[in-house]
């Protein structure tokens, strides 16, 4: 009974799968088809390049002579790469801190769940006080506010992920380093960080993503100078409406850099997000 049971498992479950990666890629084939499409076609409902339609490139062109799409990219890389890297290096002291001493006044179960909270907390909770702090600094339109900003909201990352990883390294390692006449401050740059890595890529580039999507600091902070991607993405409507061929191009230009990352450091992220999670 069991075992004719069984194809019609696999079968649900190979369906399940297929809906999920439907339901996930075709608003990327969507954009995809739009960003060849000229205006009129992509009202019609054709899907298949070459036999319903003549793909185009000129949106591509068209679109990357911009200054303005090229001033957004530009911005979007320096907010995620800025903010991820402030956020890694914070959150790599403060998670081998909690990893290697113990806290007397405040318990490091308590600092935890705080940095937990930053990410839990909703942030169109602090939208309206970080605009009045930041204009009172004047930095609004600015890209140094929006690194600010989501160093922030990113830091727990690497400091719940990276916490475990170092907890999970043989304190004898660093120990025997000292022995030998280092420092703490050397063995923890010299011994814990090599071993860790894959971590610290993995999770520079979750940082990296994380900010790289942030839309909503980004519209309530910025006006022209420091606009993002996910943010002149939503300005393509027009006097006649949304203009989907800019919308298609833009989302593209948008998901690129992030994924092409993802792909080039993907046995980093593989073996960074799978450190410490078999022990023997």
């Amino acid at each position: 009974m069991r075992n004719r049971s069984r194809p019609v498992v696999m079968v649900f479950v190979w369906g399940l799968i297929l809906i999920m990666l439907i339901w996930v890629l075709f608003p990327f084939y969507w954009a995809f088809l739009n960003s060849i499409k000229k205006p009129a076609e992509t009202f019609q409902a054709t899907w298949v390049p070459w036999l319903q339609f003549q793909p185009t490139l000129e949106h591509w062109a068209s679109e990357l002579s911009i200054r303005e799409t090229r001033n957004a990219l530009r911005n979007s890389t320096i907010i995620s790469v800025s903010a991820a890297t402030v956020a890694l290096v914070l959150g790599t002291l403060a998670a081998y801190a909690l990893a290697r001493f113990r806290f007397q006044r405040i318990s490091n179960g308590s600092l935890t769940t705080w940095f937990l909270s930053q990410r839990v907390l909703p942030p169109v909770v602090v939208v309206i006080p970080f605009f009045l702090l930041m204009r009172q600094l004047k930095l609004l339109d600015s890209v140094w506010a929006l690194v600010l900003l989501n160093a922030t909201f990113t830091l727990p990352f690497p400091v719940i992920i990276l916490s475990q990883m170092f907890r999970e390294l043989p304190v004898e390692l660093e120990e025997a380093a000292m022995v030998d006449g280092a420092s703490r401050l050397q063995s923890f740059l010299r011994v814990a960080l090599p071993l860790v890595l894959p971590g610290l890529v993995a999770t520079w580039i979750i940082c990296m993503a994380f900010s790289w999507n942030e839309f909503l600091f980004a519209l309530s902070l910025t006006s022209n100078r420091a606009l993002p991607m996910p943010v002149y993405i939503a300005g393509a409507e027009h006097t006649r409406g949304v203009q989907f061929w800019f919308v298609g191009v833009r989302v593209m230009l948008t998901m690129l850099p992030p994924t092409i990352l993802a792909l080039l450091a993907q046995r980093y992220i593989i073996r960074g997000l799978t450190l410490g999670a078999v022990k023997g």
